[in-house]
Order: C-alpha cells, then sequence, then structure tokens
C-alpha cells in the first residue's frame, strides 16, 4: 500500500501549534460540559461529535480506509488506549480537581511517551538534550500553574492517580502507533478517523448505561462538548497524526506543553484573570523545553583534546 502524500515541515509546524491551542482550550470545555452531563456522558459526546466531523471529512475527500484486518485490530487497540480510557478518566477527574491540576498532569505525557517510546517499543533512542528538554517543560509548566493549584494537591489523591493513567495511556497510544502502524499507508484523516469511530461505536453500544443518569442541555453546555468533539477529538487528531509522523512520538507529545499557556490566555481573555510573573516566566520556560526536545537547540559538545 502506497504512503500518503506528507505535509510540508511549515505545515507540520503549524499544525503542531494549533493542536495545542484547541487542546489547551479543552479543559475549559470539559468543564462546561460537566456543569450538566456525566463524566461518561462528556467522554461519549466528545467522540460522537468528532467520530461525525472525521466522517464528514472522509467521504468529502474520498480517503482510503484500511483493507487489512491486522490494520483494523490496532485501531481498535488504539481506540480504547487513546481514547475511550483517557477521556473517562480526565472527564472523571476534573469532577474533583481543577482545569489547572489536570494541565499540570496532562504535561507529564512526554515522559510516559519517552518511557513507553525507549524502553517498551524501542522505536526511538533519547539524547541527553532531549532528557534534559523533558525536564525543563516540566519544570514551566508547574512554574505556570503550581501557584495557584497547591490548594488543590490535598485530598483529590485517587483523581490525581487517575490523570496520571490517562497520560499514561496516551504515551502508550503514541508508542504503540509508531510500533505496529508506522507503514499503514493512511492519511492523517483516515488514521485518526480509524480509531476514534470506533471508540464511538464502543460508547453507543453502551449510551443505555451513559444515558440512564439525566442531562442538563444548556446552550454553553451543547456548545462546548461539540466545541469539544468537533476540535479538540476530530481536527486536532488529524493534526497531531501529522506531527507524529513527522516528529515521532516524543516530540509530538510535547504538544501538551503549550496547553497550560493557552488555559493562561483563556483565563485572561475570557474571566477577567490578572497576569502575574510566573506565568511569562514559566511559558518562557516551557518553549525552551520545546526547542531542546525537537533539538533546534542542542547542548554544547566538549571540545576534543
Amino acid at each position: 500500500m502506497a504512503s500518503a502524500p506528507s505535509p510540508s515541515p511549515v505545515a507540520i509546524t503549524v499544525q503542531f501549534v494549533l493542536t495545542g491551542i484547541v487542546w489547551g482550550s479543552s479543559f475549559l470545555f470539559i468543564a462546561v460540559a460537566l456543569t450538566g452531563m456525566a463524566p461518561a456522558q462528556v467522554a461519549g459526546g466528545r467522540l460522537l461529535f468528532g467520530a461525525l466531523a472525521l466522517a464528514a471529512v472522509v467521504a468529502l475527500r474520498r480517503e482510503r480506509m484500511p483493507r487489512s484486518l491486522r490494520v483494523w485490530a490496532h485501531l481498535c487497540v488504539l481506540s480504547v488506549t487513546f481514547c475511550v480510557v483517557p477521556f473517562l478518566l480526565f472527564a472523571w477527574a476534573e469532577q474533583h480537581v481543577s482545569s489547572g491540576l489536570a494541565s499540570i498532569f496532562n504535561a507529564t505525557t512526554p515522559i510516559m511517551t519517552a518511557v513507553m517510546a525507549w524502553a517498551v517499543f524501542r522505536v526511538e533512542r533519547l539524547h541527553t538534550g532531549q532528557l534534559l528538554g523533558i525536564g525543563v517543560g516540566i519544570v514551566g509548566v508547574v512554574v505556570i500553574i503550581a501557584p495557584g493549584a497547591i490548594a488543590d494537591v490535598g485530598g483529590s489523591t485517587v483523581a490525581q492517580l487517575a490523570l496520571l493513567g490517562a497520560t499514561a495511556c496516551y504515551g502508550f497510544s503514541l508508542a504503540y502507533m509508531r510500533r505496529f502502524l508506522g507503514n499503514a499507508g493512511l492519511s492523517g484523516i483516515a488514521f485518526a478517523f480509524g480509531y476514534i469511530g470506533p471508540a464511538a461505536v464502543l460508547m453507543l453500544l453502551a449510551s443505555p448505561v451513559i444515558l440512564a443518569e439525566p442531562m442538563r442541555l444548556t446552550p454553553a453546555v451543547v456548545a462546548s462538548i461539540v466545541a469539544l468533539g468537533v476540535l479538540g477529538t476530530g481536527l486536532a487528531y488529524v493534526w497531531n497524526q501529522n506531527t507524529l509522523r513527522a516528529w515521532g512520538p516524543t516530540r509530538a507529545s510535547t504538544v501538551t506543553y503549550i496547553t497550560p499557556v493557552v488555559g493562561v490566555a483563556l483565563g485572561i481573555l475570557v474571566l477577567g484573570e490578572q497576569l502575574t510573573w510566573n506565568e511569562p516566566a514559566g511559558a518562557a520556560v516551557v518553549f525552551l523545553g520545546i526547542l531542546l526536545v525537537q533539538e533546534r537547540v542542542r547542548l554544547g559538545r566538549r571540545a576534543r583534546g
């Protein structure tokens, strides 16, 4: 099966940034959706709208879907590990912790991905500078959010473990894609639909249980779940697929460093929050970490004697 054409380096960079912006907004959308929906309903709703959006694009562009049962089997694994389980865990956890604290834990995805890609699936080798970049990025995220989130770290141990479980699922899935589906020959759109579609079907099959709890569908709740699905679970996953193929799982996963920066901006613009010293300082550290992980900034080498 011939490989699909690859986007240009500039297009990949743009898609990387757009993914960070959309996923950074997702924490706000989840919080608003939870005011009228249960966690399973939020997870199911975002998957349904994401699958419908991708199905429309696949049909309009006449994208080629896989015919191999082996490929579909791997895609079904991803539908569980990359969609159903982490979406449920994030939605449940945000009932008990703030969206800022959820962002801190979400930024552990590059750590999880690096461990999975290097130690479990053996698809990447990490250099010293890349490991340092991951650490620097995590420090930047903590600088941005920790001052306001420290109050939430008390009685939410189970929720925090759930968030770590979600990011472990992301790390596993990104490395799994590289190991088993790196040469599937699908476009980013077809690939994303290949695992989001089955995930939506799984949630639809569970709908008699999920819909047993009543919903309060205000305009804000409906708008949030549609945006979360169409943008955060539809288009952003296509962009992430393209970035993953071009940069590898560890570099692509650094998109989670952008999400707290977006969260700060939304707080200022939407909620009227004030900018404090730690937010721009942390943002600068975050971007330094991204540059190191992508090896656009390299550690100095010792001169030979």
